[in-house]
């Protein structure tokens, strides 16, 4: 009984899924972009595909339920699952389908619910019919992922494609010639030029779009491995991180927009914003880094929208603009040449982002970064050996505010604009999401989780109106499948993969299922 409620459970949730993902337009929207990207005649297949990856999801974990038993338990969760989440959706694709045959405007009740969005789930079958296919459709797809996650956990495919894939790697790593070029004291710097000369090339080889896409990734790469600092390296939680970046833009365009007196070079008026941005991040560590882990948080998510309201308010209307902004905010020249293009700033940001993470690594790999390694893990055993935590706190904030008053400059600089709504709340979610999918304390894992957070969308801008539910399963299904990260760095991969040890100091492993039988 046991057994067949867990089952239950699992094909309800992949039927509760499906269901909220046709409420939403997703099926339609999916359907419509596999249409586009494989030139096919009609949006069922793409719809289809959506639903049939949560059925087949919905039934591997029937198979995980059963604790790799036996086939005929295996197959028997997978029909539970399959049946259950099968009724679910059925009777939902039934009923709106009944009611749209009968003149009814759903829209009214289910905004998102167009009509086309059911119909190309009914096959051009009446209500019933299609009910029933989708119900088969669903108890397959229910079976089909139980099977195949039995099979993979039995027959460890998973640790078999992980070997191969190792033996491969070790191959060709441990080949001679390869050894022997590797081993050279200029591979290093061969490979950094290498990838240097890559990075100025590619914005020759990229249109205005594509320029301005990748420079808009390659801000929050700069504002990522600054609050990767804070979070990843000290362990500090701020959630007002995009007060710093306000700081870095309003100053760039207080110093250089032509209906302010003052109006000077963008040269002098960048290393003053960075300045400012440091000196504010100073002043705010120093009374409240006495306070830990959602305290801190709080506080640092009260100043972030302090500095937000501030800027939007009327009281400050001759300085920062008022919700309206600042507008001609001035740009970099060069040999007296101009820098206003997309294409000029890129090389601009490629520099900051090699400048960020050129500091970022030397400070990860000295005395610093140990001391922040050592905080990170447990403050107090840190205090007690000896390391003046706040001061190591205070320059995190210091270092990781001064790389947003950067990324805020020549965001303002590249925009020609700056404005209270580009420093929202969601602006310190999204540098914080971007540090947590790539892996919390790595350089290359920042680089990752800005071309997912920040590329994707841009590339899919059609799924943009569903960004920030996106955003939450991205980040659910991180914590659940991948808590280190896309890219995580070494030691915090090592730290989650290490068995866990029970109280007596045994060593704890993941139940694995039995070798099969000779001719099983």
């Amino acid at each position: 009984m046991n057994k067949i409620r867990s089952n239950l459970t699992s094909g309800l949730l992949a039927g509760f899924v499906n269901v909220f993902f046709v409420l939403l337009g997703l099926t339609g929207l999916v359907g419509l972009l596999v249409q586009d990207w494989f030139n096919l005649s009609s949006q069922t297949p793409g719809a289809w595909v959506l639903l049939l990856l949560v059925a087949l999801w919905g039934g591997s974990r029937a198979a995980r339920n059963v604790h790799c038993e036996t086939w005929t338990d295996t197959l028997v969760g997978g029909l539970v699952t399959g049946v259950a989440q099968g009724v679910l959706l059925a009777a939902f694709v039934g009923l709106v389908a009944s009611m749209l045959d009968s003149g009814a405007d759903v829209r009214k009740w289910l905004v998102q619910l167009y009509p086309e969005a059911i119909d190309i789930l009914r096959f051009g079958q009446a209500p019933f019919a299609a009910a029933l296919i989708v119900l088969v459709l669903m108890v397959g797809m229910g079976l089909l992922g139980a099977a195949l996650a039995y099979a993979a956990a039995r027959y460890h495919w998973r640790d078999k494609v992980g070997q191969r894939w190792e033996a491969a790697r070790n191959q060709v790593t441990e080949a001679p010639r390869v050894k022997r070029v590797t081993g050279q004291e200029y591979f290093k710097p061969l490979v950094y030029v290498i990838g240097l000369a890559i990075l100025l090339l590619a914005p020759f080889m990229l249109g205005r779009y594509w320029n301005y896409t990748l420079g808009t990734v390659g801000i929050y790469v700069v504002l990522g491995l600054g609050l990767n600092i804070v979070v990843g390296f000290s362990g500090l939680l701020n959630l007002g991180y995009a007060a710093f970046f306000a700081i870095g833009a309003y100053t760039v365009a207080i110093l250089t927009a032509p209906q302010y007196p003052i109006q000077i070079s963008f040269w002098i008026a960048l290393p003053v914003g960075v300045i400012l941005a440091t000196v504010t991040g100073v002043l705010l560590a120093l009374p409240v880094l006495r306070m830990r882990g959602d305290y801190l948080a709080i506080v640092t998510l009260g100043f972030g929208e302090i500095i937000r309201i501030l800027a939007k308010s009327d009281a400050l209307i001759d300085l920062s603009g008022g919700p309206r902004g600042i507008r001609a905010v001035g740009g970099p020249t060069l040999f007296g040449e101009k820098i206003n293009s997309e294409f000029h700033f890129m090389y601009l940001i490629i520099l900051s982002i090699v400048l960020a993470v050129f500091v970022t690594y030397r400070l990860q790999h000295s005395r610093v970064g140990r001391a922040w390694a050592a905080m990170r893990e447990d403050e107090d055993v840190a205090q007690a050996v000896g390391i003046y935590t706040l001061k190591y706190k205070v320059l995190a904030f210091a270092i990781g505010a001064a790389f947003a008053g950067l990324g805020g400059v020549i965001f303002a600089s590249r925009n020609k604009f700056t404005g209270p709504e580009d420093f929202t709340l969601l602006v310190s979610i999204n540098v914080l999401c971007l540090v947590i999918i790539g892996g919390m304390g790595s350089i290359p894992g920042v680089v990752v989780g800005s071309m997912v957070l920040k590329g994707l969308p841009e590339i899919l801008r059609q799924l943009s109106d569903y960004r920030m539910l996106a955003f939450g399963a991205l980040l659910v299904i991180m914590m659940i499948v991948r808590p280190e990260g896309l890219w995580p760095p070494a030691r915090r991969k090592l730290e989650l993969k290490t068995p866990k040890k029970t109280t007596r100091g045994e060593l704890v492993e993941p139940p694995e299922c039995p070798e099969p039988a000779a001719g099983g």
